[in-house]
């Protein structure tokens, strides 16, 4: 299982990578290992604001559907616009191409409730 050492994770296979006042998010390359082939992907709009744990959108395999849940605070800055139509980028490259949204951070302390790549593995376990 591939955890990078910068990002941040939550209990709920979410991936955080913090730039600045701005965070990407995607699933982890645990969670796209365990749904399977992924083959449709619902994100919300640009300009959307979620509170932490809140829905943002879905990801449909083709064994399962699964909620996306919000790791942190803020704004929708931007989506992987590429995901509509190659979903499967999650499956090939969950931390890079396969990256979900873009978000302006509104409470920078949440992070420190999110996971470390060495808690994360043990989690996962």
């Amino acid at each position: 299982m591939n955890t990078p050492e910068q990002l941040l994770f939550t209990k709920d296979h979410e991936w955080v990578k913090v730039e600045g006042q701005e965070a990407v998010i995607g699933i982890s390359d645990y969670a796209q290992n365990e749904l399977g082939e992924i083959v449709f992907v619902e994100l919300p709009e640009v300009g959307a604001s979620f509170q932490k744990t809140d829905v943002f959108g879905s990801v449909e395999a083709v064994k399962a559907v699964s909620e996306l849940f919000m790791p942190i605070s803020g704004e929708v800055l931007a989506i992987n616009e590429g995901l509509s139509e190659q979903p499967e980028w999650i499956n090939e490259d969950p931390y890079g191409k396969g990256w979900m949204l873009r978000i302006r951070i509104a409470d920078a302390s949440e992070l420190e409730q999110l996971l470390s790549e060495n808690a994360y593995q043990e989690f996962v376990k």
